[in-house]
């Protein structure tokens, strides 16, 4: 690992908070002081490995909660980073004391709990589907049948589907959905409370957006292929267009939700007559792996964007040097596909030869089975490892995506 006393001391000194090894790589490549703040499974590692590092239980809520914000404050650093779901709201408290600004934990608490990101981001005016609380299976089925009755479905007409999600977990994490009470039947109690909201028929995408000083300073689109199992960079030019009113709807996110800085992942849904729905924000880099498809695409780090973006002390100049130009300074586009196995039973990994021969084809990280028999999947689940493509055509990474789920990588 670099030594600390080559970078540059007139920039920020950053703490953050979680365990990546992909982050901590880019990140001991910058030019700012870091120390990393992880569970003490990861002590070990980070001490022969010469990485600065502090362990903390994010777990644990208690009277000591306030002791991590000090010590960060005693060690000279500015600014804390969340990377995972499960410390944004760490990074708000700490940041409320290492910034001296209070609003920071309230705002951290806003991208935590989906039923009160819903409620701000109504009140600011942007476009939201239906939603309430559920508290057991009762809410549920009554949300289900109320979204239906106001659609005017009749007796015997198929029920349009609703969505469950976990009030703070990220992504695909206990999201299901429902169709019926039977689908109700089938969720487990430790599920409550939950997110409940309508179904919108449209186009989804994902926004990834750096923020300093109130102002986007780099924004891509992702284009979503299907959702929970494969997504690319830049999105196509259909979707790209619609660019001028994504710009719109976070410039409104950032008024609505008092963003001054850090970096956003919302999601968004486009209908068929053109109206842009929200459809929730994270306050930390996304899933299926999105910071390393950017740098695949665009060639900059988006960890050390990240930093940037978080760092008191950067100035605009570093940043206009830092970013491309949007889609047009992309040298191609890169995309993933998360592989879930479609038998029940498996012996052996094996790639399709139309994947591994395919021209946009990288590499996989796919691992061999443990067990011959698959667990059942529960909700979207969690793909067991993905697949990189890159290309110069989006239109033939769209449909080359979209071809590998008729396909079978374990046999």
């Amino acid at each position: 690992m670099t030594d600390i006393s080559e970078k540059n001391p007139a920039k920020g000194y950053v703490a953050i908070l979680g365990w990546s090894l992909n982050a901590i790589d880019a990140i001991d490549r910058f030019d700012r002081r870091y120390v990393i703040v992880a569970p003490e499974w990861a002590e070990s590692y980070a001490r022969e490995n010469g990485i600065p590092f502090i362990s903390w239980n994010f777990e644990r809520l208690n009277e000591r909660s306030m002791e991590i914000a000090e010590h960060l404050k005693e060690k000279g650093v500015d600014v804390a980073i969340p990377l995972f779901e499960e410390t944004v709201e760490w990074a708000g408290a700490i940041n409320s004391v290492l910034l001296g600004n209070a609003r920071l934990m309230g705002q951290s608490l806003l991208f935590r709990d989906k039923a009160l990101m819903k409620r701000r981001a109504q009140l600011g005016g942007i476009r939201v589907g239906i939603f309430e609380e559920a508290h057991d299976r009762g809410d549920v089925i009554h949300f289900l049948k109320r979204v239906n009755q106001a659609l005017l479905k009749l007796d015997g007409d198929p029920n349009d589907p609703i969505h469950l999600k976990a009030f703070d977990k990220a992504g695909c994490l206990g999201h299901r959905i429902v169709r019926t009470p039977d689908d109700v039947n089938n969720i487990p109690d430790e599920e409550f409370p939950a997110l409940m909201e309508s179904h919108l028929d449209g186009w989804e995408f994902a926004v990834e957006a750096f923020i300093k000083d109130r102002k986007i300073q780099f924004l891509n689109i992702s284009e979503y292929v299907t959702l929970g199992y494969s997504v690319f960079v830049p999105a196509t030019p259909d979707l790209e267009k619609w660019r001028p009113k994504v710009t719109e709807e976070i410039e409104k996110l950032i008024e609505t939700f008092d963003i001054d800085f850090g970096f956003i992942h919302p999601e968004y849904f486009v209908t068929s007559d053109g109206k842009m729905y929200f459809g929730e924000v994270a306050y930390r880099p996304p899933g299926f792996q999105a910071f390393e498809l950017i740098e695949r695409a665009y060639g900059f780090n988006a960890y050390q964007a990240m930093v940037l973006m978080f760092d008191p002390k950067t100035t605009q100049e570093e940043i206009d040097a830092f970013f491309p130009e949007p889609v047009t300074g992309a040298e191609g586009h890169a995309g993933v596909f998360g592989v879930y196995p479609r038998r029940r039973v498996i012996r052996e990994l094996k790639l399709p030869d139309e994947t591994e021969n395919h021209p946009y084809f990288e590499f996989h990280e796919l691992p061999s089975p443990m067990e011959n028999k698959v667990p059942k999947r529960s909700a979207f689940g969690t793909h067991w490892g993905l697949l990189h493509f890159f290309g110069d055509d989006p239109y033939q990474m769209r449909d080359l995506l979209k071809a590998q789920e008729e396909l079978d990588f374990y046999i």
